[in-house]
C-alpha cells in the first residue's frame, strides 16, 4: 500500500460524490470497484455542488448592479464577476473548462443584453433552453424511446432490448416525464415573469428553479437507470 492510498481526498471530491446528477452517477459504484478509481460525474467536472452557486452569483450581481446603475456598467460588472471567478476557481485547482462554464453563460447573456438594451433578455437563452429542453424530453416519450432510456442503453453499450422490457419502458417513461416536467415549468414560469418584466423575480425564479429541481429530477434518473440494470443485466435470463 503506498503513501497515496492514505492520501485524503480533496474536499470538493468528498461534497460531490453523494449527489447524483447524471444518470451515469448510478453506475459509479461498480466502476470504481472495475478500475479502482472513482467514476468522475458532470458534477465533479462542473466544479462540484458549489459550481452551481458561482453559476448563480454572476446573476445575483447583475440584477444588484441594474437596481442602481446604467445597464452598461450593469454589463460590465457581471461579465467582471463571471471573470474573478472563473480565475478563483482555476486558482482552486478546478479544471480550466468547469470554472470557465459559468463565465461563458454570463458572457452570452451579456451579449444578447448589449444588442437588445433590455435588462430582462438577459434570461432569454435560459428560457428558450428550457422550451427546447421540453421539446426533446416530452417528444421522446410520445415516441415511446424516452431520452433516459436511450442514454442508459448507450452507456451500457447500445445492445439491450430495453424497449422491450415494460417494467424498464415505465420507469424510463417516469424519469423522462420527470425532466420534460422541470423543463415546462421553468418555461412557463420564466416566460411569464417575461412578459411581466420582472428582472429581479426572474432572478430569484432562476435559482429557486435550478439546482433544486435539477436534483430532483435526476433522482428519479437515477433510480431508472439502477431499475434497468437490475432487470436487464444483473438478473440472468
Amino acid at each position: 500500500m503506498t503513501v497515496q492510498d492514505h492520501a485524503p481526498h480533496r474536499i470538493d471530491d468528498v461534497a460531490t460524490r453523494p449527489i447524483p446528477v447524471v444518470p451515469a452517477a448510478a453506475d459509479a459504484a461498480d466502476a470504481t470497484a472495475a478500475t479502482g478509481q472513482p467514476k468522475p460525474t458532470l458534477l465533479d467536472q462542473m466544479g462540484g455542488p458549489m459550481g452551481f452557486v458561482y453559476s448563480t452569483l454572476p446573476v445575483v450581481v447583475f440584477v444588484t448592479a441594474n437596481a442602481f446603475l446604467s445597464l452598461s456598467l450593469t454589463i460590465a460588472i457581471a461579465v467582471g464577476s463571471g471573470l474573478a471567478l472563473t480565475v478563483f476557481r482555476t486558482v482552486r485547482g478546478e479544471k480550466l473548462t468547469a470554472a470557465a462554464g459559468s463565465l461563458a453563460g454570463v458572457a452570452v447573456a451579456a451579449g444578447v443584453v448589449a444588442w437588445t438594451g433590455s435588462a430582462k433578455d438577459f434570461f432569454l437563452i435560459g428560457i428558450w433552453a428550457a422550451a427546447a429542453g421540453f421539446l426533446v424530453t416530452f417528444g421522446s416519450v410520445l415516441a415511446r424511446r424516452p431520452l433516459s432510456g436511450l442514454v442508459w442503453n448507450a452507456v451500457h453499450g447500445g445492445t439491450h432490448d430495453w424497449r422491450g422490457d415494460r417494467t424498464v419502458l415505465r420507469a424510463h417513461d417516469v424519469a423522462t416525464l420527470a425532466a420534460a416536467a422541470v423543463f415546462g415549468a421553468r418555461f412557463v414560469v420564466k416566460e411569464w415573469l417575461y412578459l411581466a418584466d420582472s428582472t429581479t423575480w426572474l432572478a430569484i425564479t432562476k435559482v429557486a428553479m435550478g439546482t433544486p429541481l435539477t436534483v430532483l429530477a435526476a433522482l428519479v434518473v437515477v433510480w431508472a437507470f439502477r431499475r434497468s440494470t437490475k432487470q436487464l443485466i444483473d438478473t440472468p435470463a
